[in-house]
């Protein structure tokens, strides 16, 4: 993404949460006012783009598209794959040290 689009997605955002219209012209003063000088065309794009389609609408969307958590019981099957066959003496496990370079966060 480039600094001149970027400046431009900060300033509808910031439009947005403001509660002032997303005209391009407020983009134009935000950038402006920012000290960021862009391409006269990005903020009528931006603007053009946000009269179709609201910000508030955006993020809901990404909201709904986000990876949900895996469940719980997607780790059965991991573990056990991992546990030894039947009849076998597992080895014993080393436990790593957790103080690898004298550095002890809880300690």
């Amino acid at each position: 993404m480039s600094n001149e689009t970027l400046a431009c997605t900060y300033a509808a955002l910031i439009c947005h949460d403001a509660g002032v219209a997303t005209t391009a012209e407020n983009i134009e003063k935000v950038v402006k006012s920012a000290g960021v000088t862009v391409n006269s065309v990005i903020p009528i794009l931006f603007a053009r783009f946000l009269e179709k389609k609201s910000i508030a609408s955006l993020f809901e969307a990404a909201a709904s598209t986000a990876a949900p958590a895996p469940a719980a019981g997607a780790a059965a099957p991991a573990a056990a794959a991992a546990a030894p066959a039947a009849g076998k003496k597992a080895a014993p496990v080393e436990e790593e040290e957790d103080d690898e370079m004298g550095l002890d966060l809880f300690g």
